[in-house]
């Protein structure tokens, strides 16, 4: 008899407890629970972070962790382009032809997009080229048309099928430089999903027109298509696909009758239903990327989703990130509060409004909130710096009186607060970042001011650089020598500037403007949790901004927020939009985490 090691590679070891990392076909023997023990492949979709423009019939292309999605229908079409980098999405360059219904190839850096419809003229055919940055027109196709499917890369593309609107089998290949006819499908269709290269692609499913809708699968090996006896289980068009001709994944679409999110596994000769594997979210017209059958990011769809979903076939159990309700505070008000670069077990908030100013102060020990003792002065418009036992609190105003702002500076020590030298001027919205005896203060509002303050545990002194752009109600995070700060009260809202010490620099935009929005983190990786404008979360890796996935509780401005980086957050109170007033409610966020997935083997 062959021993494992023989037959499959792999000798099988003794250990007292399983490892954290493994491969497929390893295997070990555990004498603590003696059994054997190994990882196991695991399929699942799971939630990504959102687009920042929900659409449908979009272009896509690209892998799992580097795809792009360009174009599409919002509530009219649209050029916005988005890339994706395996944690979120962020702005790219906007097509030169807004336009619905066309396809893409290629990758993030190098990718082509072409056909699709605008009301006027129609049908088009515009292509143009995409360099990472920006969009160019090339060499137009030779039938404007929706729909068709799409493989190969951008200077070897593939478009065959689609509708005019009647459904067509025209086939046209790209070679750099111009369209030119290719073999023809043998059954016409559009909405057909493709994946594969110009030399090696696959086309399936789709819309016949009148008829209904196919599962018919054809191969194509750069010279002519030919009908596989594989067809798709679910009959449908519209879906979302990529991989190559031996190795491809289909999911989500219309089969005539519903909209589905089956998702099914193509290995060159059979197509497999994955059930009860599906997108968690059904939909059609939608778009996806990635390299083979065993990783995907679904994208978009009717009724123009933002919501992404991300498939892994691996011995890895890959939870995402995501938010989830936490403990409530005591008192619910639109918040002040520090707590930025700080853990979120161990975080304070204070002061504040409902119909009055507050003097509350309130700790959260990563299981619950605690009441603490009152501020000195009640104060609402408010942030500060410091941390849970060290914390130090400025300016800000009263409400239910006449505009009446204060220069009131307070410290905390963990047990009461004491009343300290006045900040140099009366004045709310002044954001915070850094520590009770090197505290950075960030701007102001009524009037909007770009003066920024050093706090060295005693006095006020200017600092040595301002904002570029007056401000007030600035979310801060970081140290008094490496300082974010975002947001605020000048429109757009999205401004995003880094300190050094010296000097401000104006950095990437945030994706969601808004004032009275919240983030916390340190310089340079932070999140923000967005506010009364929507629930988008926002995140800030040192180069660019991205989406993050959104928070449970919708529009809630005024919220506080602490945390120490992107993979973790803190959200609490605030105050709930349209005017249905203040919330108590908390939420926590956890960055996406991996796991190895070992499972227990019999020896019979």
């Amino acid at each position: 008899m062959s021993t494992y090691r023989e037959i499959i590679g792999k000798k099988i070891k003794k250990v007292s407890s399983d490892p954290s990392s493994g491969t497929e076909g390893e295997m070990w023997y555990n004498s603590t629970t003696g059994t054997l023990r190994g990882p196991a492949i695991i399929e699942a979709w799971a939630s990504g972070s959102p687009l920042t423009t929900g659409r449908a019939q979009a272009g896509g292309n690209g892998t799992q962790d580097s795809a792009l999605i360009c174009g599409g229908y919002t509530t009219a079409v649209t050029a916005v382009t988005e890339e994706y980098n395996g944690s979120g999405w962020a702005a790219g360059g906007n097509l030169t032809t807004s336009r619905s219904s066309l396809r893409s190839a290629g990758t993030q850096t190098s990718a082509i997009a072409f056909g699709g419809y605008k009301p006027s003229p129609g049908y088009i055919t515009v292509t143009e080229s995409y360099n990472g940055t920006s969009w160019t027109n090339s060499p137009a196709i030779g039938t404007g048309r929706t729909g068709g499917a799409q493989a190969g890369t951008s200077t070897a593309a593939l478009y065959a099928g689609g509708g005019t609107p009647g459904v067509v089998n025209n086939s046209e290949e790209y070679n750099g430089s111009s369209w030119s006819e290719g073999d023809n499908l043998n059954t016409a269709r559009t909405v057909v999903g493709g994946s594969g290269i110009q030399t090696a692609a696959l086309a399936a499913g789709g819309e016949l027109g009148p008829p209904g809708y196919t599962g018919a699968t054809e191969l194509y090996d750069g010279t002519s298509w030919t009908t596989s006896p594989a067809s798709l289980n679910v009959i449908k068009g519209g879906q979302g696909q990529n991989g190559t001709q031996t190795s491809s994944l289909a999911y989500g679409g219309y089969t005539g009758t519903a909209v589905t999110g089956a998702t099914e596994s193509y290995n060159g000769t059979t197509w497999t239903n994955l059930s009860p594997i599906a997108l968690a979210t059904p939909r059609n017209a939608t778009q996806g990327a990635g390299a083979d059958n065993g990783s995907a990011v679904c994208f978009g769809g009717d009724p123009q989703k933002s919501e992404t979903e991300e498939f892994n076939s691996s011995t890895n159990v890959i939870t995402a990130g995501a938010w989830a309700s936490g403990p409530a505070m005591g008192t619910g008000r639109y918040l002040g509060g520090y707590g930025t670069n700080t853990p979120t077990t161990a975080a304070i908030t204070f002061g504040g409004h409902s119909t009055t100013s507050t003097s509350l102060t309130e700790t959260f020990d990563g299981s619950s909130w605690s009441e603490q003792p009152d501020m000195n002065t009640a104060r609402s418009r408010i942030k500060g710096f410091g941390t849970q036992t060290a914390a130090a609190v400025m300016g800000g105003r009263q409400v239910g009186t006449p505009v009446n702002n204060m220069d009131d500076t307070e410290e905390y020590n963990g047990s009461s607060w004491t009343s300290v030298t006045n900040y140099p001027s009366d004045n709310r919205g002044i954001g915070g970042a850094g520590t009770q005896t090197a505290g950075l203060a960030i701007g102001a509002t009524d009037p909007a001011i770009a003066n920024v303050f050093d706090y060295d545990g005693t006095n006020w002194t200017a600092a040595e650089g301002n904002l570029n752009t007056a401000r007030g109600y600035v979310s801060g995070w970081g140290t008094q020598t490496a300082a974010g700060a975002a947001g605020g009260s000048v429109s757009p809202n999205k401004q995003y500037e880094e300190y050094n010490g010296s000097s401000w620099t104006a950095k990437g935009s945030l994706l969601v403007s808004g004032d009275n929005i919240s983030g916390s983190g340190s310089n340079p990786s932070a999140i923000f949790a967005s506010g009364q404008s929507q629930p988008v979360g926002q995140a800030w890796d040192g180069t660019a901004w991205a989406t993050s996935p959104n928070r449970g509780t919708g529009s809630v401005g005024g919220i506080f927020a602490a945390g120490i980086d992107s993979t973790s957050a803190l959200v609490s109170g605030g105050y709930v939009y349209p005017s249905t007033g203040p919330t108590t409610a908390s939420e926590l966020f956890t960055g996406e985490t991996t796991a190895l997935n070992i499972k227990t083997f019999t020896t019979s």
